[in-house]
């Protein structure tokens, strides 16, 4: 069975040496004190190796079921959700006033990407729930968080979002799910949603669901579509629960993975619902949970990637097989661990490189939300916009790419279900897929994000990497060489990308499209370049002030060159499939495939 220990120091030297968490001038960094956050990632570290991942593969295994009207999760999962309620891990970074810690989301990230490599299935309980409240807190009125948020801040009641029907997923103006008004304050919603994660369970009291539909007489397509939260069961006045509402689950999906979280068919049935937000503007309140799950999904990406890499890593050094080309290593053996030959370091490398430089991408992008909302930071909202299609569709794209490496190094025990391999890749394969498919991230990053406020935002992005590179640059010619040119590189080409869509667009818009998607992973291994020239940067110094753990940062460091010679040349590679247009990808017509 594979095992899983959090990868405490590695997230320290994102919070503490990269981002100087504890430094900044975020309302809240100031309880990000090193010794604070030690203690945090170790007691989450120890649930998730002793509690969740242990039933990792029980959730696999047994999935869940439907009985009588009645979704019941794997064993040890109900046990294991009050253990996370009991420790005040469901409230890590929510608003004090609802129940919560009011810890930065930046430490609820680090603290999330332990669970989820844990246990990706059952800790989307949890990271859904959280959505829900987010979207709640933000959009709703005073008497509904104070009706929902304690509650859902301590997960006795539990969130999901509703979009996806059986005839429309990422085009929601064809929805037909009808919010009917009563002329009392509550809708009436009826119609049924597919694809609902963790839409029902035996874990917590109530389910609070996010549901859009659409009010008769409203808008046509998008444009009429709110959103409105729909209680399993109606909560009284008192905070009490009533009565059952007009809702049920049609079927739990059969699925590829993630088989310990219940995904749902869920029928409405004129349910009782009340408005979230303002009429006809549902998809902006969704949004705000959208966004914070798709953050989220490019977390899953990298996790999933990290929990298969440490099981390949002991496999690795554990299997003998072959010798060395250069001397026998394990002499008093039949043969040398696996380790030693170059692919199989090659393929670990890559592992290794791509979900450290992911860990330190989504740290990152949390650092950017906690500025943008903490001191209203316009700059940051903006940045993170643009980056938000990228940290999800690149990182879940090589996220199952790096699970499959993982598996590739186990030979054929790694397609053998005894030694768990497969799970690994078969839950990360969904990250590509829900929450927006990242071809469409891929389409909104080019589409949408590229021009978004005149541009403003990517050219940010090209200033910022061009400041760090002038004002590292000189200090060291190993850097420079290892770091700084490679980064300057690959930012180049995204710059000639972008232009590219400029001047092409114009004659035909899809140039750009057909581009999109190579857009999109260029982006995001020059945003990967970006983070380990910040981390081969804060090694550096600290070797040079003899601080730490002088082995950890030589490691550091050579995973970080790893990445910048080997991976980051990928840029050039998409640049040129870019620039061939869209005429390749455009010459069959429809008959001919």
């Amino acid at each position: 069975m594979p095992s899983y220990h959090a990868p405490k120091q590695d997230l320290e030297f994102v919070l503490n040496d990269v981002l100087k968490a504890g430094q900044s001038d975020i309302p809240g960094y100031d309880q990000l004190e090193a010794d604070l956050v030690s203690a945090i990632l170790e007691e989450a570290g120890k649930i998730a190796s002793d509690v969740l991942a242990p039933l990792n593969s029980v959730g696999d295994t047994e999935g869940c079921t439907l009985e009588n009207g009645i979704v019941r999760t794997p064993t040890g999962f109900k046990e294991a959700f009050d253990q996370m309620k009991e420790g005040g891990w469901t409230a890590l970074d929510c608003d004090p006033e609802y129940g919560g810690q009011g810890m930065p989301y930046v430490l609820g990230s680090a603290v999330g990407e332990i669970f989820v490599s844990a246990n990706m299935a059952f800790n989307m309980y949890q990271g859904l729930t959280h959505g829900a409240y987010s979207a709640i807190h933000a959009h709703g009125t005073e008497a509904q968080k104070s009706t929902y948020l304690p509650k859902m801040v301590s997960c006795d009641w539990t969130g999901t979002m509703n979009l996806t029907e059986p005839h429309c997923g990422t085009d929601l103006g064809l929805m037909r799910t009808k919010a009917v008004p009563q002329g009392d304050g509550t809708y009436h919603v009826t119609g049924q949603k597919i694809f609902i994660s963790a839409g029902d369970h035996d874990m917590s009291d109530n389910i609070i669901h996010l549901v859009l539909a659409k009010i008769p007489g409203g808008p046509e397509g998008i444009k009429g579509v709110s959103l409105f939260i729909v209680p399993k069961f109606i909560v009284n006045e008192d905070g009490s629960l009533g009565e059952r509402n007009t809702l049920s689950v049609g079927k739990i999906e059969e699925k590829m993975g993630i088989h310990g979280n219940a995904t749902c068919v869920m029928n409405y049935d004129g349910a009782v619902g009340y408005l979230l937000g303002e009429e006809h503007k549902g998809m902006r309140a969704m949004f705000t949970m959208m966004n914070e799950a798709r953050i989220g999904v490019g977390l899953q990406g990298y996790a999933q990637a990290e929990a298969a890499y440490q099981n390949a890593v002991a496999y690795a050094k554990d299997r003998l097989q072959g010798r060395d080309v250069k001397g026998a290593k394990n002499p008093d053996g039949p043969a040398d661990p696996l380790i030693v030959h170059p692919d199989i370091r090659r393929n670990l490398m890559e592992q290794k490189s791509f979900v450290e430089g992911a860990r330190a991408f989504t740290l990152w992008g949390a650092n950017l939300i906690d500025r943008a909302h903490g001191l209203n930071d316009e700059a940051a909202h903006g940045l993170i916009s643009l980056l938000t299609p990228v940290i999800k569709g690149f990182q879940t794209d090589k996220g199952f790419e790096m699970c499959i490496q993982a598996q590739q190094v186990y030979g054929g025990h790694g397609y053998i279900e005894e030694w768990g391999m497969s799970q690994y890749a078969r839950d990360a394969r969904i990250a590509m897929i829900y929450e927006g498919a990242n071809g469409v991230q891929a389409l909104d990053l080019v589409g949408r994000k590229l021009a978004q406020d005149g541009g403003k935002h990517v050219m940010a992005f090209f200033d910022m990497i061009k400041t760090f590179v002038s004002e590292n640059k000189g200090q060291d010619d190993a850097f420079d060489q290892d770091f700084l040119e490679p980064l300057k590189a690959a930012s180049k080409d995204v710059q000639t990308a972008s232009m590219y869509f400029m001047q092409s667009a114009m004659k035909d818009p899809n140039n750009a499209l057909a581009g999109s998607y190579d857009f999109m992973h260029l982006f995001g291994h020059t945003c990967l370049g970006y983070m380990w020239a910040l981390m081969g940067k804060s090694a550096r110094e600290a070797l040079a002030l003899g601080q730490g753990d002088a082995a950890f940062y030589e490691t550091k460091l050579a995973t970080g060159r790893y990445y910048m010679k080997r991976q980051l040349p990928a840029t050039a590679m998409h640049l040129a499939r870019i620039q061939s247009g869209a005429d390749p990808v455009m010459a069959l017509d429809a008959e001919q495939f």
